[in-house]
């Protein structure tokens, strides 16, 4: 993070549309496995699997220390600032504000990845002054294309992203929302 890039505010809590996004706290580690030990999120995401309690203790541990840095925010998505869901997260790079998710297979077909989404848009836009937000999706996974067109995103024409992650080839498309 260069110096002329703001650092995020210690304590970030965002209330809207029915959510409260909160910081990830000790008390959530016992609840994690839960939610991101799943072969979805093993497959679609980078989060590591098996996601066992180590794990937990890893994630919290990196998302500290990237909300201290200023790269990157990992909230719990709540719908009461109680018991966790999903992550939503925002980072910070070279290539434009990205945000990603990760809700927990019993708390899907809710609307929590879409909500999530749109209220940390709205809190890039408003608090960190940026123009577009991105999602970075494979084609393939239709609930996050479909949680991108109901967030209001589109997909942008720019170059492929192409990589390997956990031994398995990826081709990753950029979607943008702007600031209204």
């Amino acid at each position: 993070m260069s110096s002329a890039t703001p650092s995020f505010p210690e304590r970030v809590e965002l209330t809207a549309e029915g959510l409260v996004l909160r910081a990830w706290t000790e008390a959530d580690l016992a609840a994690m496995p839960a939610l991101f030990d799943h072969p979805d999120i093993a497959y679609w995401t980078p989060i590591v699997s098996p996601f066992d309690d180590e794990a937990a203790r890893t994630r919290l541990d990196r998302a500290r220390q990237l909300h201290a840095e200023g790269t990157a925010l990992q909230l719990a998505i709540t719908v009461d600032g109680g018991a966790p869901l999903g992550e939503v997260m925002l980072k910070r790079a070279p290539e434009g504000t990205e945000l990603g998710y990760a809700i927990g297979p019993a708390h899907r077909g809710r609307g929590l990845a879409v909500r999530a989404v749109r209220v940390m848009a709205a809190y890039a836009f408003d608090h960190l002054g940026v123009d577009q937000v991105i999602l970075e999706l494979e084609a393939e996974n239709a609930a996050s294309v479909a949680v991108a067109t109901s967030a209001g995103f589109r997909l942008l024409d720019v170059p492929l992203i192409k990589g390997e992650e956990k031994g398995r080839p990826y081709v990753l498309q950029t979607w943008g929302l702007d600031r209204s």
